[in-house]
């Protein structure tokens, strides 16, 4: 067969495929039916399988992968995946999701959401650190949830983007300073762009609110914007390399990213924002 000649003959000279000797096989592959195609890629040294599958497109090489698990060859499937990046650690359970009991998800995610919720004890501890400040201005009490939820939100963007770069191999975790670079160029523009609307914000829909004596409202409004952009920025360039983090130490992105970010935009946040307000407007 076609297919097996190209890869015994990369194997017996024990050199890589060209791309030209990729592509012949990959179109000699896709003559067969879908079985056969399956039932090559078994017999096929892994990385010459590998090499073909990166040629073909996402949706068949994911209906390949699913009937190399119906056929019970679920080792040669999860090496092929991890080889294409789409299963980004063994630690991800085997089989599909909807296959997968209840309680091999909760085994696997309980761990990390446990761990994460005591340490969210640490955001309740930073704001009860700076009650004095809260009670100084109240104003300030409503927007410590848009702090949150804006670090929150532009750091899920990025985590998500960057998985899914990983994902198809657009990316590798030796390009983690290229990608924090560019998500660190990215967040400084959203930062910004923030900051300046919550300003506004501040400015037009505050201004009833009773301040303590010498101070102004347009002070707190920096202050808060200064807050957001220094918590955007740090929540973005976080959540783009947290990813390739995991990935280098062989665990799941898609278990892992999502609450270690949650935990860290709330932690940080509260710092950064009681920080920052406590040293423009002077209070104690």
């Amino acid at each position: 067969m076609a297919v097996m000649n190209y890869a015994a003959h990369a194997a017996d000279t024990n050199k890589p495929f060209a791309h030209t000797d990729i592509l012949a096989a990959r179109n000699a592959l896709l003559k067969y039916d879908l079985s056969e195609q399956a039932a090559l890629l078994v017999k096929m040294p892994l990385s010459e399988a590998i090499a073909i599958l990166h040629e073909v497109p996402l949706r068949h090489v994911q209906t390949l992968l699913d009937l190399l698990d119906e056929m019970d060859e679920e080792v040669c499937m999860r090496h092929l995946a991890n080889g294409l990046g789409l299963i980004c650690s063994e630690a991800e359970p085997a089989g599909h999701y909807l296959k997968n009991s209840v309680f091999s998800h909760v085994r696997e995610r309980i761990g990390w959401i446990v761990g994460l919720a005591l340490l969210g004890i640490v955001s309740g501890l930073i704001i009860s650190h700076y009650e004095d400040t809260l009670s100084q201005l109240v104003l300030l009490a409503i927007y410590m949830p848009v702090i949150a939820a804006a670090g929150g939100n532009t750091g899920s963007q990025a985590a998500t983007l960057v998985v899914r770069a990983l994902a198809m191999e657009e990316i590798h975790c030796r390009d983690w300073l290229k990608v924090l670079w560019k998500e660190f160029r990215v967040a400084m523009v959203v930062a910004v762009v923030l900051a300046t609307v919550i300003v506004g914000r501040v400015l037009l829909f505050s201004d009833s609110t009773v301040l303590p004596v010498g101070m102004q409202l347009a002070d707190i409004a920096l202050a808060i914007g200064i807050a957001i952009a220094l918590q955007v920025v740090l929540s973005t360039t976080v959540g783009g390399v947290l990813p390739m983090i995991a990935r280098a130490c062989k665990l799941d992105p898609a278990v892992l990213v999502s609450p270690v970010l949650a935990s860290v935009v709330d932690i940080t946040g509260m710092v950064i924002y009681f920080t920052t307000v406590n040293s423009v407007l002077g209070l104690a």
